[in-house]
């Protein structure tokens, strides 16, 4: 793995730990903590790099549903009605008369859920099926859980720099 690769797989690991703590933690840390680690996480992916591989990479599903349950349940607890937001990407947006709803905490449920596996397919990984995992979670960066996470930084920019008032 490059410098890239270990910097992401550490703030992946810093995210998970993030919310495995999230129930002890108040609105504003929480959200911080969450306006501080997306951006990185963010830059870190789209920079990701590992050769081309001839086999495709693929992550295992480690995450218990009963875990994310529990990730998703104490973050709807901590955000209150923070939690709910207009999502403006959504691909049926276009086709309706109404705004469509989001839910913060299932959106970092989401992400904790792609981290957790990430973290536990590289754990102790030999090279070839770490970088392959490194592609595999930059092609889904690319195609899914990348346009959760801007969306969620819109809404916790907003929360972070009005929490206040």
């Amino acid at each position: 793995m490059n410098n890239n690769s270990l910097a992401f797989t550490a703030l992946c690991n810093e995210y998970c730990a993030t919310l495995e703590r999230a129930a002890q933690m108040d609105e504003r840390e929480l959200v911080g903590n969450m306006a501080r680690l997306l951006p990185r996480i963010y830059i870190c992916a789209a920079d990701l790099k590992e050769p081309t591989l001839d086999e495709e990479g693929y992550i295992d599903g480690y995450l218990q549903e009963e875990t994310y349950d529990q990730i998703r349940l104490s973050l709807e607890s901590v955000l209150g009605e923070d939690d709910t937001y207009l999502e403006v990407f959504e691909s049926d947006m276009k086709y309706s008369d109404t705004p469509i709803g989001a839910s913060l905490a299932e959106g970092l449920a989401d992400l904790f859920q792609v981290f957790y596996n990430f973290i536990e397919t590289v754990r102790d990984a030999p090279d070839e099926l770490a970088a392959a995992a490194i592609n595999a979670v930059h092609d889904d960066f690319k195609l899914v859980w990348g346009q959760t996470l801007t969306n969620i930084m819109r809404h916790i920019h907003s929360i972070y720099y009005n929490i206040d008032e």
